[in-house]
C-alpha cells in the first residue's frame, strides 16, 4: 500500500495498491521533491474514467514503469473532481502546450509548482507518434540532471503564456445587440438535420445549448429553434446515449448517430438533461420527454442516491476490465433470457444484430455485442410490451458485476441536481421531485456549510472536506433559487442570498467583475482564474449572471444585478468571439434583456386559490418574470429579505400585486384579471 491507502477518493483509493510511490497533494511531496531535488510528477484523473484505468493498468501498475518513476520524481495523484482548482490551473497548461486537454492529465513539474511538460494519456512503450513512459521517464530525468537551462526557460514560457489566461475576463464593453441571435446562428450552422445534437463526433449533450434554445424558441417564436431543441432531445433519447435497459444517459457519443457511448454516467448529466428534458416537454408537448424526464429521477434514484437523500458522483464505464461490459448483449444472450417471440419482438425494435450492431472504437471491427437502441419512438401499444421484456432483461443484466460506483458526495453536483429536481418538479408539476430537492439541500447545507457560511467541497463517510470553490456557491445558490420558485418557502431564498453574499465576499473580483474560481485565501497556483465557458457543465460565472438577476428581483437588492451585469461585460470579448461557447450566460443575458415582472401574491395561507393564482402567474407572466409569494405565518422572514413586501398587506382575500418597468399596479384577485395585466 502507498499514501493513498489513507485517503477518501474513490479514485485514489483504486491506485492505493501501485507499485508508483503516489503521494496525495500535499506540502509533504513537494517538501520532499525539494529535499531530494527532484521533478514531481503530477496525474490528474477521475473515478469513472476509461483512459485513466488504461494508464493506470498498462503503466501504474507495472513494476518496470513504477522503478522508473519513484528513481526519477515524487509521484503525485489529484482526483479532479475533488480539485477541479488543481486540474483546471494544469488543465489550461496542457491546453496552451498540446493543442488539446482530457484525461488522465499528466504534468510535470518542479518542486515549486511550475509546470514544464503536459500531456494526456501516455502509453507504457512509445507508439503511432506518442512517447511512452518507458521512453519519456528517463529523458526528464536527464534532463532534469544534465540540462536546467532547458528546464527552465520551459517554466518562463509556459508561465508567461499562463499569465495571459489571467487577464481573461477584463472587458469594459457591453455585449452586442445581436448577441443572442449570433449565438442562435453559430448553432443553427453546426446542427445536424439529421441526428441532432451540434458538430460531427464526438458529440456532447451540451444540455445548455437546449437551454438556451428552448428560450430563444418562445422570445423570438422561432419554430427553427424549438425543432432543434425537439430533434436533439429525441435523437439522444432514441440512441445508445440513453441507456435504455437500466436508465440514465452515459457521457457523451463517439459517434455522430449518438449510438456509441462512453458508458460512465456521471451525476451533473443527470441532472442537466433532467431540466433539458423538462424544458423540453414543456416547450414541444413531446410526451416521450416528460417520461425520459422521469427515467432520468428513477435511474438516479436507484444508483447514485445516498440513503440520506443526497447523490454520489458517478458510475464507471468500465467492468471487469472492460468499458462497456456491462451495458452491451450478444444476440445469444438475448434469445436465451427471452422466449422466440420476446426475443423477436425486442430484437426487431432494438436494433439487435447476431454480427453485433456497432464497430468497436479501436478496432472498427464488429465485436457480436450490441447497444440496444431504437430508430423511431415506440408507440403506446408496442412501449406497453416492451416494458416488461425491458425489465427481465434488467433483472438479468443485475446478476452482472457492476461498474464501480463513485460514493463521494461533490456540493456543486448535488446543488445542480438539486435546482434540477426543483425545477422538473415545478415543470411537470410533481411534488415528489420538489419533496427530493429539499431533503437534499437541508441534508447538504447540514454538512457542508461551515460555521461562518462558507461551503466545503466534498462529503465522503459523512466527513466533509476541501475549502468549497465558486462552482460549489454558484450551483447551490441555484438551488436554493428553484426551491424557492417551487415551494415560496422564505427560508431558501434567504440561504440563496446569505450564500451570495459569502460568495461575493471571498470570491468576487471587486476591480473588473467576475467571480475566481477559488476563494482569496486558497492555495496559490499559478494565479487565480475565472472561468466562463459552458463545457460539460455551465460555468460558475454563467449560472452567477442568473443567479444575481433572479435575486436582485426577488430581494429588490439592486446591488446583485450590477453585479450580473459585470459579469456580463467583463467576458464581453471572449463571449462575442464565439457566442456558441457561452450558451449558459446567453440563456441568462437572453432572459435579462425581456420585458419582465416581478409578481407578489398575498394570501392568508397556499390553497387552492393561491395556487390558481401562483400557476397563472407562471404560465401568463413570460421568461424572465419572478413571483413572491406572501403568507401570513412568512411575512416577517420575507420582509426582512425583501425589504419591498412589507407594503403588501396580507388580507383575507389572494391578491396578485404585479410590477414591470420599475412601476407597480393596483391589486387584482382573480386569474382572468391577471392574465389581461399581464399581456398588456
Amino acid at each position: 500500500m502507498n499514501r493513498l491507502a489513507h485517503e477518501k477518493s474513490p479514485y485514489l483509493l483504486q491506485h492505493a495498491e501501485n507499485p508508483v510511490d503516489w503521494y496525495p497533494w500535499g506540502e509533504e511531496a513537494f517538501e520532499k521533491a525539494k529535499k531530494e531535488n527532484k521533478p514531481v510528477f503530477l496525474s490528474i484523473g477521475y473515478a469513472t474514467c476509461h483512459w485513466c484505468h488504461v494508464m493506470a493498468h498498462e503503466s501504474f501498475e507495472d513494476e518496470e514503469v513504477a522503478k522508473l518513476m519513484n528513481d526519477a520524481f515524487i509521484n503525485i495523484k489529484v482526483d479532479r473532481e475533488e480539485r477541479p482548482d488543481i486540474d483546471n490551473t494544469y488543465m489550461t497548461v496542457c491546453q496552451m502546450l498540446t493543442g488539446q486537454g482530457g484525461w488522465p492529465l499528466t504534468i510535470i513539474m518542479t518542486p515549486d509548482k511550475e509546470p514544464f511538460f503536459a500531456a494526456t494519456y501516455l502509453p507504457k512503450s512509445s507508439m503511432q507518434g506518442r512517447i511512452g513512459m518507458l521512453d519519456l521517464v528517463p529523458q526528464i530525468k536527464n534532463a532534469w540532471q544534465n540540462d536546467q537551462k532547458r528546464i527552465n526557460d520551459a517554466v518562463q514560457r509556459i508561465k508567461e503564456g499562463f499569465s495571459k489566461s489571467l487577464q481573461l475576463g477584463q472587458s469594459k464593453q457591453a455585449l452586442p445587440g445581436q448577441i443572442t441571435q449570433e449565438a442562435f446562428q453559430n448553432l443553427k450552422d453546426r446542427f445536424d438535420p439529421d441526428y441532432g445534437g451540434f458538430g460531427g463526433s464526438p458529440k456532447f449533450p451540451s444540455p445548455h445549448n437546449l437551454l438556451f434554445l428552448a428560450d430563444y424558441a418562445r422570445i423570438h417564436e422561432s419554430d427553427q429553434a424549438k425543432e432543434m431543441v425537439h430533434k436533439t432531445l429525441l435523437q439522444m433519447r432514441l440512441g445508445g446515449l440513453w441507456d435504455h435497459i437500466g436508465k440514465g444517459f452515459h457521457r457523451y457519443s463517439t459517434d455522430r448517430e449518438w449510438l456509441l457511448p462512453h458508458f460512465e454516467k456521471m451525476l451533473y448529466d443527470q441532472a442537466t438533461l433532467l431540466m433539458a428534458y423538462a424544458e423540453g416537454w414543456k416547450l414541444t408537448g413531446e410526451s416521450l420527454f416528460k417520461e425520459t424526464a422521469l427515467d432520468i429521477v428513477t435511474y438516479v434514484e436507484s444508483q447514485l442516491q445516498s440513503p440520506e437523500g443526497l447523490f454520489y458522483s458517478a458510475e464507471d464505464a468500465d467492468s471487469e476490465g472492460e468499458e462497456g461490459k456491462f451495458y452491451v448483449w450478444s444476440r445469444e444472450e438475448i434469445d436465451s433470457i427471452l422466449s422466440n417471440e420476446e426475443s423477436e419482438l425486442f430484437c426487431t425494435h432494438y436494433n439487435i444484430r447476431a454480427e453485433g450492431n456497432f464497430l468497436d472504437e479501436s478496432t472498427r471491427q464488429r465485436t457480436g455485442k450490441n447497444i440496444p437502441h431504437l430508430s423511431h419512438s415506440l408507440s403506446d401499444a408496442e412501449e406497453e410490451k416492451l416494458a416488461e421484456i425491458r425489465q427481465k432483461l434488467n433483472k438479468k443484466r443485475e446478476k452482472r458485476i457492476r461498474p464501480q460506483l463513485d460514493d463521494k458526495i461533490l456540493t456543486d453536483w448535488n446543488g445542480l441536481m438539486i435546482a434540477a429536481l426543483a425545477k422538473a418538479g415545478v415543470l411537470l408539476q410533481n411534488q415528489k421531485l420538489i419533496q427530493k430537492a429539499e431533503t437534499a439541500f437541508n441534508q447538504l447545507l447540514k454538512l457542508c456549510k461551515t460555521d461562518s457560511s462558507t461551503l466545503l467541497h466534498r462529503i465522503k463517510d459523512g466527513e466533509a472536506a476541501i475549502e468549497g470553490m465558486a462552482d460549489d456557491y454558484a450551483f447551490l445558490i441555484r438551488g436554493a433559487l428553484e426551491l424557492y420558485n417551487a415551494t415560496f418557502n422564505p427560508d431558501y431564498l434567504s440561504e440563496a442570498v446569505e450564500l451570495q453574499r459569502t460568495f461575493t465576499e471571498h470570491f468576487a473580483d471587486q476591480t473588473h467583475g467576475g467571480f475566481y474560481y477559488t476563494a482569496e485565501n486558497a492555495e496559490e497556483l499559478l494565479g487565480r482564474q475565472k472561468e466562463i465557458y459552458d463545457g460539460a457543465i455551465p460555468s460558475s460565472n454563467s449560472v452567477a449572471v442568473l443567479n444575481g438577476y433572479q435575486l436582485s428581483r426577488l430581494t429588490g437588492e439592486t446591488e446583485f444585478e450590477q453585479q450580473s451585469d459585470k459579469i456580463i461585460t467583463a467576458f464581453s470579448d471572449q463571449i462575442s468571439d464565439a457566442p456558441a461557447g457561452y450558451t449558459y450566460a446567453l440563456y441568462a443575458h437572453q432572459l435579462m434583456q425581456q420585458p419582465s415582472h416581478e409578481i407578489v401574491i398575498t394570501a392568508k395561507t397556499i390553497n387552492e386559490q393561491t395556487n390558481e393564482l401562483i400557476e397563472t402567474a407562471r404560465s401568463s407572466s413570460g421568461p424572465g418574470s419572478v413571483i413572491l409569494v406572501k403568507t401570513a405565518n412568512q411575512s416577517e422572514l420575507l420582509s426582512s429579505i425583501a425589504p419591498f413586501t412589507e407594503s403588501y398587506p396580507v388580507v383575507e382575500k389572494p391578491a396578485v400585486y404585479v410590477c414591470s418597468n420599475f412601476s407597480c399596479q393596483a391589486p387584482v384577485y382573480n386569474a382572468e384579471s391577471l392574465i389581461k395585466l399581464l399581456q398588456n
